[in-house]
């Protein structure tokens, strides 16, 4: 069994053969896709997604990027998905220094936001940290009262930081780059995390993995990032891929 822990689907890369490879997926070895909003609408788009096809499992919340054009509203909104029977974690949220799209002090305040609705409703979280690492760590400590659990998804920090996610209670994702020829600082990680703290996933239709680089991603790719960290940490294929569908299955709750 393989599961795509973070997937975009609802992405218009998509719209041509969105249904058809929805369909064949099961027959590709990929049972399920967890599919996180990154904004309002496409948030909406994830939960029809998952109420359309049994193996789409939902993620409602805002990406730092749109963290500026949150209000009370937008919270309400989110709230209100989060009782469908398969809306499965708040994400993907977070923060983004890298592109800076909306201010920083902004998505500090909309992070912590979606943290605590995470709380209230009882939900795990998705978190996106680019080149964010102090802060995106110190709000999720702060966060942290026990009850929060959650992945660092398309994780690319150290292993020192992996580690430190790790004994906060969360789980870290390992996407496309760890394929990557020069990507020493992923796969060191990918060889050091604990099996049972580790996910898989695909981030399509980003971040392709080799060989198909250049490509539009979709999960059934998945398959190569599994392939890799089991090479990387010298157990078999089936291993890498039982667990980690195993992890994603105990954080999202799926049964």
């Amino acid at each position: 069994m393989l599961i795509d822990s973070h997937a975009h689907l609802d992405d218009t890369r998509f719209d041509k053969d969105r249904d058809e490879l929805i369909k064949s997926l099961k027959d590709v070895g990929v049972d399920l896709v967890i599919n996180p909003g990154a904004d309002l609408q496409s948030s909406i788009k994830s939960v029809s997604l998952s109420e359309q096809y049994d193996n789409i499992y939902a993620a409602v919340g805002i990406h730092p990027h749109e963290a500026k054009e949150m209000d009370e509203s937008t919270l309400e909104v989110l709230k209100s998905f989060a009782n469908r029977e398969k809306v499965v974690a708040i994400g993907e949220i977070g923060l983004d220094y890298y592109y800076d799209n909306s201010p920083r002090d902004i998505q500090k305040q909309k992070f912590i936001e979606q943290l605590d609705l995470a709380k209230e409703v009882n939900l795990p979280v998705i978190i996106h940290s680019r080149d964010a690492a102090g802060d995106t760590f110190d709000i999720l400590k702060s966060a942290q009262d026990g009850s929060l659990e959650g992945v660092l998804h398309c994780y690319s920090g150290s292993v020192e930081m992996a580690l430190e996610y790790i004994k906060l209670g969360f789980y870290i994702s390992i996407a496309g780059p760890v394929t990557f020829k020069n990507a020493r600082i992923v796969k060191e990680v990918a060889k050091t995390v604990p099996m049972d703290r580790l996910l898989i996933e695909t981030d399509s239709p980003y971040l392709t993995p080799e060989p198909y680089r250049g490509k539009r991603n979709e999960p059934v790719y998945v398959r190569q990032i599994a392939g890799t960290i089991a090479e990387l940490r010298g157990i078999s294929f089936e291993e890498v891929a039982t667990k980690t569908a195993e992890n994603t299955k105990k954080l999202f709750r799926i049964v």
